[in-house]
C-alpha cells in the first residue's frame, strides 16, 4: 500500500509530510524518507529538504517486511544452494539471517538451518563456517564438511578473491578508488573505528561505480583484507554510507551490501573454484536501473559449473 498526494503550494518535502501525514509520529515519517520509501514524481528522495513546487506528485511507499515476517520466511525457504561435494558447501545466504549462532540463540542461523537442510532422517549433518557474513549481507557463504577442512580453508583464505556489489549513498567523486585505512573493532560498542590507533590493523578496500541513479550509486567492491565491517565503514569514511546500514549510516528496508562472487581453491583438490550468488530481487530495489543496466553491472560474474 501507498499514499499519494499533489503538491499544490511550493514547500520542503519533510513538513510537506509532516502535514499530510497528520496521523503519523514525526519519526515514522523521517523513517520512511531515510529509508527510501518516499518519492516525487517517481524518483526516490531522501532529502528532508528537498524543494517541492506545485504540481508534483509525492509517493509514500509501505515500510520494509516486519521482522517478524521475514523471520517466518527465512524458515520455511530452503536455502540457495550454489555448490555441494564431499568437502564443501556454498550457499547464497539470504539478508537478515545470521550466518552462526550468537548470544541470541532464539535467533536462526544459517549454519543450522543448512545442516537441518541437508540432513536425513531428522539427524542434522555436521558442517563447519569457513568464514561469515554479516546478518544484513546477501551473498555467497561457505561451509566445510570437516574441522580440519575449515581449518585448511582459513589458512588458505588469503588467496581467496572476494568481490561484493554495494549500494551506496550519493556518487563517489573518483569513479575507481582504493581506501587504505585501517580498521579498530570496538567490542562494546560493536563499531568499527577508522584510522591510525595502536590497536588498529591493516585494511585494503579497491571499489569501482558500475552505476548511479536517484542520488545512489551501485558500487563493485573487492576486499584485499578481512576485517569485520570492512566495507561498511570504509565507505562511510569515504562519505558514501551503505544504503540500509543503520550502524554506519541510516536505517533502509534493507542493507545494501551482497557477497557476489568469491574465488578459491578447492581444500583438497587445489583446483580453483568460483562461486556467484544472484543479485536478490529487494537488492535490485535498492537503486532503480534498468534490467540492461542490471546485466551489465553483472557480466563479469560467471556462475561456476559445479566441476572441480
Amino acid at each position: 500500500m501507498s499514499d499519494r498526494f499533489n503538491v499544490t503550494k511550493p514547500q520542503a518535502l519533510q513538513p510537506f509530510l509532516f502535514d499530510r501525514l497528520s496521523g503519523w509520529s514525526k519519526s515514522t515519517v523521517k523513517q520512511r524518507l531515510g529509508a527510501g520509501r518516499v518519492f516525487v514524481n517517481d524518483r526516490l528522495i531522501t532529502q528532508h529538504d528537498h524543494p517541492l513546487v506545485a504540481g508534483d506528485r509525492v509517493e509514500v511507499r509501505a515500510a520494509q517486511q516486519s521482522e517478524a515476517v521475514r523471520t517466518q520466511r527465512l524458515r520455511t525457504q530452503a536455502l540457495d544452494i550454489l555448490y555441494q561435494d564431499a568437502a564443501i558447501v556454498a550457499i547464497n545466504k539470504p539478508a537478515g539471517l545470521l550466518s552462526v549462532a550468537n548470544a541470541d540463540t532464539k535467533s536462526d542461523h544459517a549454519l543450522g538451518l543448512l545442516r537441518q537442510q541437508l540432513g536425513r532422517h531428522k539427524a542434522p549433518v555436521k558442517l563447519w563456517p569457513a568464514h561469515r557474513l554479516d546478518r544484513d549481507t546477501s551473498g555467497v557463504l561457505l561451509f566445510t564438511t570437516s574441522a580440519p577442512l575449515q581449518k585448511q580453508v582459513q589458512m588458505a583464505w588469503d588467496k581467496a578473491s572476494k568481490t561484493y556489489l554495494a549500494v551506496v549513498q550519493g556518487k563517489p567523486k573518483l569513479a575507481q578508488g582504493t581506501i587504505d585505512q585501517p580498521l579498530r573493532m570496538d567490542e562494546k560498542l560493536y563499531h568499527a573505528h577508522v584510522g591510525p590507533h595502536p590497536d588498529a590493523k591493516p585494511a585494503l578496500t579497491d571499489y569501482k561505480v558500475v552505476a548511479s541513479a536517484h542520488n545512489r550509486s551501485l558500487l563493485e567492491v573487492t576486499i584485499h583484507t578481512g576485517r569485520q565491517h570492512q566495507i561498511r565503514a570504509h565507505m562511510a569514511w569515504l562519505g558514501h554510507p551503505i544504503i540500509g546500514d543503520e550502524r554506519y549510516g541510516n536505517a533502509g528496508e534493507r542493507m545494501g551490501l551482497h557477497a557476489m562472487s568469491l574465488q578459491l581453491p578447492h581444500p583438497e583438490s587445489q583446483k580453483p573454484l568460483q562461486f556467484v550468488a544472484p543479485v536478490p530481487a529487494d537488492f535490485r530495489q535498492l537503486i532503480p536501473l534498468a534490467p540492461q543496466a542490471w546485466d551489465e553491472a553483472i557480466s563479469g560474474f560467471r556462475r561456476h559449473t559445479g566441476k572441480v
